[in-house]
């Protein structure tokens, strides 16, 4: 054979293997795969990390379905941290500062993220950063005592924050003390709700993970008894958003351990499996998913549904 016609066989044969590349599916959230990021936890809650592709199995609309995709490696995060600056937080402002820096220093070199806050107003950091000071100088420096906690709007504002790309991962950590209570100061051009931050969550694959802190009573604020122990309780809708997007809840007192919860969100998202297949509907609506492990002891969490591209 000739060296022109080798030549050409080797050409002809790198632009076969290019063509067949490009005609690959290409990994995209929400369109040519849905993707699933599951926590597994074992009866003492710790974080397991090592099952195999065929210890899952997953579920849409009560269909287990053949499961294309799977990583148990840590994936690149874009969180944003929102804390809430509500009166009712004042005095655990060194609490929330130190449990974010401890966040911060968990990040890892492929993570992004962003700081708000939301009170009398809502406030989020201008740009996505690894930078562990920028991060630290967006922290709340302080906090109004007649705040309101405008809980679902500083969720929906984080959303916003994300902006149009939705190929990156993205996670909400929430920290509140108390139910919501809009914004206050009169008429809101957009109302924010539980209800409107699952169904966006689940449209835009977002998932959400809440700290809900049982705050101490401020002084000099009267109150029956019974009006004090309902104040003293996060909102229970937090933790209804977290499991229906897959995230974690956790409900401490007073401040305790609110570093090591931190810390443990940090742990779970560098600890969890990507599972994709692809959608058996392409309808633009909402379906039921499901993820089971075969391990018995183990509990998966993941998010309960998702939007199927049109």
């Amino acid at each position: 054979m000739s060296r022109g016609l080798v030549s050409i066989g080797v050409a002809a044969a790198l632009l076969a293997s290019v063509t067949a590349a490009q005609q690959q599916p290409t990994f995209r959230g929400g369109s040519d795969v849905v993707r699933i990021f599951a926590t597994v936890i074992d009866r003492d809650g710790r974080i397991v990390t090592t099952l195999t592709k065929e210890q899952f199995e997953v579920r849409d609309e009560g269909k287990p379905q053949p499961l294309t995709q799977f990583d148990n490696t840590p994936q690149p995060i874009r969180i944003i941290v929102m804390l809430d600056v509500s009166g009712s937080m004042e005095g655990n402002l060194p609490l929330l500062r130190d449990a974010s820096d401890e966040l911060f220093s968990r990040l890892r070199t492929d993570d992004l993220a962003r700081v708000g806050s939301f009170g009398h107003k809502v406030e989020i950091s201008p740009t996505f950063t690894r930078d562990r000071n920028d991060l630290r100088k967006a922290l709340p420096q302080e906090i109004a005592p007649d705040a309101p906690t405008p809980l679902w709007r500083g969720i929906d504002a984080a959303m916003d924050a994300f902006g149009s790309d939705r190929e990156q991962r993205r996670v909400v950590l929430v920290l509140s003390d108390g139910k919501d209570t809009g914004m206050g100061g009169g008429f809101q051009r957009h109302v924010s709700s539980q209800a409107g931050v699952i169904d966006r969550a689940r449209e835009e694959d977002v998932m959400i993970y809440a700290v809900g802190m049982r705050s101490r009573q401020r002084r000099g604020a009267p109150m029956d008894m019974r009006t004090a122990m309902l104040a003293d309780l996060p909102d229970p809708g937090l933790a209804r958003v977290a499991e229906e997007t897959g995230g974690g809840y956790l409900e401490i007192r007073g401040g305790e351990d609110l570093n090591s919860a931190f810390a443990r969100v940090a742990d779970e998202l560098h600890s969890q499996y990507l599972l994709g297949y692809a959608p058996p509907k392409r309808d633009g609506k909402s379906h039921g998913v499901e993820v089971r492990v075969t391990e018995k002891g183990f509990k998966p969490r993941a998010r309960k549904s998702y939007v199927a591209p049109k």
